[in-house]
């Protein structure tokens, strides 16, 4: 098969991955074997090829946004899956189980914890595997391309939403407007929420528009009313201090990046006193997917993509890389 792989990582420009003929995994005990459909490109994938991220595995091929086909599963070791069946991968690919995060439903938090396409090779390539047990049921009315982003972006983009804890009928603002962001406007939209929208694109801000946003402006432009929550998706800790600042008294900044450039000093009467908080974002849980999977399933998102050919991988980071892609990218083998 075909597959991409991390061979030096290093800015995408000095190309970092390179597209090799490779034979088609085995599936372990409990594996499903996928034949990829489609890949969603997420900006991990980009830090784990530039080395933002340090290397799990010699050699990874990246992504984790999969929806594939199983061509091969044992029923006796993955019950409840049969050849032919559409699943999803997402990032998280395998917890402990057993420690002391794993019980109290905190497993994003296990210590133990692996990733699709850190950890274990992922779907850039034409076929991969994944463990039963972190695989997912997808919802219908979407195709596979709409389906792929909502695989981290949307799950991602929901939780942080959630860790932003905005009261009902509330005021958010969303710091970047990519692939996350424009999914998780919606969530908030579609739960009668007003949402402004700092982005450094204007095709993104126009997206932003139509999806129903109330406002629109610069990055770090100040909105035009205080906030009861905020989301920082673009990983450019510069606009943490803007974003904190643009807070009413008791409000909340999610930093929902895997990466963030350094933070500027704050200054606490500015940026945080009157109760405002300031928390990341830690990868996701099984549970985060199925009740994301579920409200898109009950509540229609505009999935906005742009769709390259597996061949062009290396092409479609470097253009998330320079904030070409409005909305989400995706790979087609």
């Amino acid at each position: 098969m075909r597959a991409w792989h991390v061979v030096r990582p290093g800015p995408i420009a000095t190309g970092p991955l390179e597209l090799r003929t490779t034979p088609v995994p085995e599936p372990a005990a409990g594996e499903l074997l996928l034949r990829v459909l489609v890949c969603g490109v997420c900006r991990t994938d980009l830090h784990v090829s530039e080395g933002d991220l340090p290397v799990h595995r010699q050699a990874v091929t990246p992504g984790h946004e999969v929806v594939g086909e199983v061509v091969a599963v044992d029923p006796a070791a993955a019950p409840g899956f049969a050849v032919g069946d559409r699943v999803g991968v997402a990032w998280l690919r395998g917890t402990c189980g057993h420690c002391r995060f794993c019980e109290r439903g905190a497993e994003n938090l296990c210590p133990d914890s692996v990733y699709t396409g850190w950890d274990a090779d992922g779907g850039y390539a034409e076929f991969t595997t994944v463990p039963a047990a972190y695989a997912h049921p997808l919802p219908d009315g979407y195709t596979d391309a709409e389906l792929a982003p909502l695989l981290c972006a949307g799950i991602i983009g929901y939780r942080a939403l959630r860790r932003a804890e905005p009261p009902a009928g509330g005021r958010v603002g969303i710091y970047g407007f990519g692939a996350s962001g424009h999914l998780a406007a919606q969530v908030a939209l579609a739960e009668g929420m007003r949402v402004h929208v700092m982005t450094r694109s204007e095709r993104a801000a126009e997206l932003a528009r139509e999806l129903g946003a109330a406002s629109a402006q610069g990055a770090a432009d100040p909105p035009p009313e205080p906030l009861d929550a905020a989301i920082l998706f673009a990983p450019v800790g510069e606009l943490v201090p803007p974003a904190l600042a643009a807070l009413d008294g008791g409000g909340t900044l999610a930093i929902a990046g895997i990466h963030l450039s350094d933070i500027p000093p704050l200054n606490y009467g500015r940026h945080l006193f009157q109760e405002r908080q300031l928390r990341s974002v830690t990868a996701n849980t099984r549970e985060d997917a199925r009740q994301f999977l579920g409200f898109a399933a009950r509540h229609r998102l505009r999935v906005s993509t742009t769709s390259y050919p597996l061949d062009a991988a290396d092409r479609a980071l470097a253009d998330l890389a320079a904030d070409g892609v409005n909305g989400a990218a995706v790979l087609v083998p």
